[in-house]
């Protein structure tokens, strides 16, 4: 069965890790990810640059499915992840 277009995605669950630094932002995603089920997606908002580039990899590290990564415009980014493992 295929994914559903981007624009139809509802995330189950939401996490700002805008008031953390790396590699603290990571473990607070990661931590919005383990209250969730399998196959939820969580809204991740969160710094541009560094942020932006190492939560997305280490989140598939962990097993998990980045949907997407949108710039904000405002220094932030948001990621949408679903939760592949339990």
């Amino acid at each position: 069965m295929p994914e559903k277009h981007l624009a139809e995605w509802r995330p189950d669950a939401w996490a700002d890790v805008t008031d953390v630094v790396c590699p603290a932002t990571f473990a607070k995603a990661l931590a919005a990810l383990e209250d969730l089920e399998k196959g939820q997606i969580l809204e991740i908002r969160l710094n541009d640059g560094e942020a932006a580039r190492n939560v997305p990899l280490s989140i598939k590290d962990e097993g998990h499915l980045v949907l997407k990564l949108s710039d904000n415009g405002d220094g932030t980014c948001t990621l949408l992840v679903r939760k592949l493992d339990d």
